[in-house]
């Protein structure tokens, strides 16, 4: 076996300018089927593509011939967590924690020196689809046999499959109650897999997308606090190996492997010392007895697994001990294993900074069966995938032989720098033009007067949505606080046949397959084609009547113009529209499916601001009324009279928040027979503390809590338990404390809502402040008070996460400064009433769990702070002592 490790294989911070060489993480590797270039992605934003040949090759890397850097990516606006190249190499995807996934294809036109930077691309690869519907972090993805389907699984607990040929979204799993970090294929494509932070892997039917089993006992005590759960399906489809599960209450970190059929997790990989966050099989199966038939009982598998330990083991199943062990290979953990297609390489990423590569010999992996062999073999399942679209013609990968053979119909071979390598060849199609991505936005007038001030507003387009028409522009800024699953992806134009596909629930926008058989349904609005109504203002509304606030807090806040024509989109393809006759004519409000008009209703009042979710869609009027319609054109309520126009409206899943020209919120649960307020209507005149504030972002989170970003650098919440508008962020503890990080994108691939909420604080530098001499105790108040707000902004948001990240923050900081009554005080807060019963909780004003996590496992965390510390050393471990014999007596 021959080791390397580049150190030209590199993502680099180019914001450092005192030290040009400091790596960052590197979160995910994976190798091209043809074995000639491997993708990895990082925290620097970026995928980045490498030659193969000089990490092999001592002479080629010597020589550069070929050139050691291919291309670097920069399309996404986060650290980039997972590259996974489909099967036919022809498509690579990406997912970044800015919660899209990114399918890249080759643009020979791409070449050339990367914008901003020194670098130069020698392959081009342009983003061709641009996949959104994530409502967070995308943490991994892959493709299913014969590249049929993408899988994409995220922080915000959802896994969404795609169509691997169209790129359109077909199904979303949601039954996962944390962080899914996971997923793998069954190499026939019968199951999919996941796994997750709810400590469990659940196996999926592809034939139904229901679920099919669900594993939890290795992972009852596995703990909650890695970056990924990547596990791995071997290619005869007999087992499953899972990572960060553990034997022994907890003590013991192993591999968990799963069988199929029984999904029973028997057997165990143990060794490592602390938490394997990823496991990764030969794309080979192996012969036993290479001289015997092909059958169950002569075929085993190699596994890869890489821990937290630094360590990575090769295993392979005859044997009950590991091939071989790499002990202290990196600084930091591993976060991602790939095997080349050959099945002779193993490349490891680490969040370190860089990567290494395991060369084998033939003879240390006996008995490498050639692809053709496990195809045989696989047949026995008798599965087959759903077929191609019609007129669809995916190239393949050459499974004739072990090696690797350069396709006909996707390589090609070319020189650069006098060394012969495959360069991927893009196919043209002369009869239809594949357009790259283009983004078409129409605004109002420019002479149209803005509601800033009396000022000219500027209209920017947003590259990050695609809007049809115009939308107009909220007068409190930016109204989408945070990234929303409503925005679309990019235009892109493709060469092969859509598929119109059921999306979801029934109360929720969706598409059906065309079926000459079935009837065809009526509806409101037959076959009226849509008609794109030029954008422009309407004085008064078009009545002769506007609307003033009469409040007594004294608040007149902005009101959207009106204009002829507003727009919002939808999921799948749909757009919701109200129209404002110029000529007087009476307002109405259609839902388009494309050109086609699937509903439409005629209102009283000219709209002045839209707003759609996939669950419900909501017209503000000027003379203060509100509807909301249910995606069938079904009024969800009766027409809301709230006195005063809309100044403000977002949603978010099923809650729509308003906020009135005269400063009242409302924000209500919007679902088919079930409709009702979360709060009685509240007053956001508190929140303007000088007359110079403004509100300049307001979103809702899907449990019914807003979200106010205000000019003074405070963000506000509603706590309805205090009947009080909250503080849950503000720009004055960046004075001093040590834990605030400000408008940086939060070094973590767990980033959640409170982080971004303190993101998006605009803090100004305080040169007076600067020079003020500061008390003695400062920076320690200012910290422990910036992580109480922290955590009491976490349970208010519910981003359960964060709320373990902060607590453990806390209790490193308490433990770091010795206080030992703040110590006592969360112990008792945490561990509750010594002899506490679940019987006695009605009773008792202490839950057991905050947030769904179990406050004694949340206590664990905590005392091993505790112990780390001279001073509150004998505390803590007279808690764990007294925590580990109650949950003894438990169990």
């Amino acid at each position: 076996m021959h080791f390397t490790k580049p150190a030209w294989v590199a993502h680099k911070d180019s914001s450092a300018k005192s030290d040009s060489t400091k790596r960052l993480s590197i979160f995910s590797v994976h190798v091209h089927p043809d074995g000639s270039r491997i993708a990895t992605g990082g925290l620097d934003a970026k995928v980045r593509i490498w030659s193969t040949k000089p990490i092999l090759n001592p002479a080629s890397e010597e020589s550069n011939k070929p050139p050691k850097s291919l291309c670097t990516l920069t399309m996404h606006t986060g650290p980039v967590l997972t590259v996974r190249w489909a099967h036919s190499g022809r498509w690579l995807a990406s997912g970044s924690d800015d919660e899209i996934v990114m399918i890249w294809d080759l643009d020979p036109n791409a070449k050339g020196k990367v914008w901003g930077s020194d670098e130069v691309n020698v392959e081009g690869w342009k983003p061709m689809k641009r996949l959104p519907g994530h409502e967070s972090d995308v943490t991994d993805v892959a493709w299913a046999p014969q590249d049929r389907y993408l899988a994409s699984v995220g922080l915000d607990s959802k896994v969404l499959i795609w169509c691997g040929f169209t790129l359109e979204r077909l199904h979303k799993l949601d039954q996962h109650q944390g962080f899914v970090k996971g997923v793998c294929w069954d190499p026939v494509g019968e199951f999919l897999a996941t796994q997750s932070d709810d400590r469990s892997v659940k196996i999926w039917r592809t034939s139904d997308w229901s679920l099919e089993a669900e594993v939890k006992k290795p992972f009852e005590d596995s703990p909650g606090s890695t970056f990924f759960r990547r596990l791995s399906w071997s290619p005869d489809g007999a087992h499953i190996t899972a990572s960060n599960a553990t034997n022994n209450k907890g003590f013991v970190f192993i591999a968990a492997v799963i069988t199929r059929g029984t999904w029973t997790s028997d057997i165990s990989l143990v060794g490592h010392e602390n938490t394997v966050e990823v496991a990764a099989y030969n794309p080979h199966i192996f012969l036993r007895n290479p001289a015997s038939p092909v059958a169950t009982s002569n075929i085993c598998s190699v596994v890869a697994l890489g821990a937290d330990d630094r360590s990575i083991s090769v295993w392979q199943t005859k044997s009950a001990r590991p091939l071989i062990v790499a002990k202290e290979v990196f600084d930091r953990q591993i976060m991602d294993l790939s095997w080349s297609w050959d099945g002779m390489t193993l490349y490891a990423a680490s969040s370190d900074g860089t990567i290494a590569v395991f060369a084998f010999e033939q003879d240390e992996l006996e008995g490498i069966a050639p692809h053709s062999v496990q195809e045989q073999y696989l047949s026995k399942f008798g599965f087959t995938l759903p077929p191609l679209p019609e007129g669809y013609s995916h190239p393949t990968r050459s499974a004739a032989s072990s090696q690797p053979q350069p396709q006909s119909q996707t390589f090609d071979t070319t020189t650069i720098g006098g060394e012969v390598v495959n360069v991927l060849v893009a196919k043209r199609n002369n009869k239809r033009k594949r357009m790259g991505l283009t983004t078409t936005t129409s605004v109002p007038s420019a002479g149209a007067p803005s509601p800033f001030n009396g000022k000219r507003a500027s209209f920017l387009p947003d590259p990050d949505v695609r809007m049809s028409g115009s939308k107009p522009t909220s007068p409190l800024g930016n109204a989408s606080f945070f990234p929303t699953p409503d925005e679309q992806p990019f235009d892109t134009h493709s060469d092969w046949k859509t598929h119109d596909v059921l999306m979801g629930p029934t109360d929720s926008f969706s598409s059906k397959q065309e079926d000459d058989s079935r009837p065809v349904y009526r509806t409101l609005g037959g076959d009226r084609q849509r008609e794109l109504v030029p954008v422009k203002e309407i004085q008064d509304g078009g009545s002769g009547w506007r609307s003033h606030a009469s409040s007594s807090s004294g608040l007149d806040l902005p009101v959207p113009v009106t204009l002829t024509r507003i727009t919002e989109d939808i999921e799948g393809g749909h757009v919701f529209e109200g129209l404002n006759p110029e000529d007087g004519g009476p307002t109405s409000v259609h839902l388009f499916k494309g050109k086609q008009t699937l509903w439409l209703d005629y209102i009283p009042s000219p709209v002045i601001a839209v707003h759609a979710t996939a669950y419900f869609c909501a017209a503000a009027m000027l003379d203060g009324s509100l509807n909301v319609y249910s995606p069938s054109g079904r009024r969800l309520m009766a027409t809301l009279n709230l006195g005063s126009p809309c100044s403000v409206m977002n949603g978010s899943k099923n809650c729509l928040l308003l906020i009135t020209q005269a400063g009242l919120m409302y924000c209500w649960y919007a679902q088919v027979a079930k409709n009702t307020a979360f709060f009685p209507p509240v007053s956001v005149a508190p929140l303007m503390s000088s007359p110079n504030d403004t509100i300049e972002s307001v979103s809702v989170r899907p449990n019914g809590t807003p979200i106010i970003n205000c000019s003074n650098g405070t963000v506000y919440s509603y706590d309805t338990s205090l009947f009080s508008w909250v503080k849950i962020s503000d720009r004055w503890w960046s004075e001093g404390s040590d834990v605030w990080q400000g408008r940086q994108r939060p070094q973590s691939s767990n980033r959640g809502i409170v982080a971004f909420v303190e993101s998006r604080i605009n803090v100004t530098p305080n040169e007076r402040a600067a020079e003020t001499p500061r008390p003695e105790w400062w920076t320690s108040a200012m910290t422990l008070g910036h992580l109480e707000t922290r955590l009491h902004a976490a349970r208010l948001l519910d981003s359960p996460a964060e709320y373990k990240q902060y607590l453990t923050l806390y209790a490193k900081k308490i433990a770091d400064e010795g206080f030992r009554a703040k110590a006592e005080e969360l112990i008792k807060e945490l561990y509750g009433p010594i002899y506490w019963r679940p019987a006695e909780e009605k009773n008792n004003s202490w839950s057991p769990t905050v947030l769904g996590l179990v406050k004694r496992d949340l206590l664990k965390d905590v005392l091993g702070q505790f112990v780390k510390s001279r001073t509150l050393q004998k505390l803590g471990l007279e808690w764990q002592d007294l925590l580990k014999k109650v949950v003894s007596e438990e169990s």
